[in-house]
């Protein structure tokens, strides 16, 4: 019976003690209620905010002709540099057109050769008085035409040149191979949904999060400009996927300049370094935004009510009548305090516990917390175990 009435006295003080904590108030037959002095202090705070992972440069790689892959020249994951062969597409058909148009670019060679002849004889009769002008004119237009027929087949030269070139794709940067949806043998053109494959630039990571627009207000309006907050932003650092923090701190560069108006938040975009190639593409983790706030007001969330996004606690006067005082609290905090920005001040008390049994305006006991939780441990030890059961059930 012992070791049973023990075990219910245990239970019921931990269920106080829950009580406590969560803004309830176990009845003491008085009107005592736990307060607090406002002091100022240093605090290291940080908000974190879900994020993407990209590469500082992802270039889908997409054909600009059609035709079968004949090789694939590059595997997954594999580092290549600017202008490297990733891909050659069957170009038969555009080898055909090259060689039509190098015949093409010789036919008009000779005509001009002839056309260039025939002029400068002329010029020479013309000068000797043996033809007239009409035949020196229809002499020269002829080798002008000549010269223009020429400059036409070598640009259709240049273009079939071109053409056959997008055979082979080449990367147009350096970065690391994605994956590769074709194999040899497919056959891929310009509309193809999928790219052949991704090169993504990893040296560098750009890390994608949002921020609310109410904290883009007030920080904009702290620094004066868009561009002053971003520069007044501390390090931030990178939370993975298995929960650890990624080993280089990285810095906030962009803000885009418009609001989703679906979610009312504003993108932003933190660089971090990766000489490890640790971080890939595409993946995803959170930033962490460190805060460090000093001489400042800080009190427990639990202590605190919202109604309508408004922030409230019961201050106490010197009477000891309690006051329903709304408070403004920074966006950043650590999930367990608030750091308050107004409402509060040094030296004010305010109700730590039981704030909803309190009304506006009702005179209380106040005593220490330390005193609240010297109370909560006798009360349980006073009652019964059928109070206990009975205090359990409700």
């Amino acid at each position: 019976m012992k070791k049973k009435s023990y075990l219910f006295l245990v239970a019921f003080a931990m269920l106080l003690v829950s009580c406590g904590g969560s803004g309830e108030r176990p009845s003491f037959g008085d009107n005592e209620f736990p307060v607090n002095t406002v002091g100022s202090q240093s605090a290291a705070m940080q908000t974190t905010y879900p994020a993407t992972i990209k590469g500082i440069q992802d270039v889908e790689i997409r054909p600009k002709v059609s035709g079968f892959i004949t090789q694939v020249c590059v595997k997954e994951g594999q580092s290549v540099g600017v202008g490297q062969l990733l891909f050659v597409i069957d170009n038969a058909t555009y080898q055909a057109s090259v060689r039509q148009a190098k015949a093409a670019v010789n036919t008009a060679t000779a005509q001009l050769n002839t056309a260039k002849l025939t002029y400068e004889n002329n010029k020479q009769l013309f000068e000797k008085n043996i033809i007239g002008q009409y035949e020196l004119s229809t002499a020269e237009n002829a080798y002008h035409t000549a010269q223009a027929a020429l400059a036409q087949s070598q640009a259709m030269l240049a273009s079939a040149q071109e053409t056959l070139s997008f055979c082979y794709v080449k990367s147009p940067a350096a970065g690391v191979v994605g994956s590769l949806p074709f194999k040899v043998g497919a056959l891929v053109s310009a509309s193809s949904e999928k790219p052949l494959t991704t090169v993504s630039d990893i040296s560098s990571m750009e890390v994608y999060f949002s921020m609310t627009e109410k904290d883009i207000l007030e920080m904009t309006k702290a620094s004066g400009s868009p561009q002053a907050a971003i520069a007044s932003m501390p390090d931030v650092k990178l939370q993975l996927a298995d929960a650890s923090i990624y080993n280089h701190p990285g810095k906030v560069t962009k803000m885009s300049g418009v609001i989703d108006p679906a979610t009312g938040s504003v993108q932003m975009i933190a660089v971090f370094q990766n000489p490890e190639k640790l971080l890939k593409s595409g993946g995803s983790g959170s930033i962490v935004v460190p805060h460090e706030a000093q001489n400042s007001v800080i009190i427990p969330q639990s202590c605190v009510s919202e109604v309508q996004n408004k922030k409230f606690v019961y201050t106490v006067g010197k009477d000891n009548k309690v006051k329903y005082t709304e408070i403004k609290v920074s966006p950043q905090n650590d999930g367990v305090n608030y750091i308050v920005t107004e409402g509060l001040q040094v030296g004010d008390r305010y109700v730590t516990n039981g704030i909803t049994k309190l009304s506006d305006g009702m005179e209380i006991v106040p005593i220490t917390p330390a005193k609240y939780q010297k109370k909560i441990a006798d009360q349980a030890k006073a009652m019964t175990a059928g109070d206990i059961v009975g205090a359990m059930k409700k």
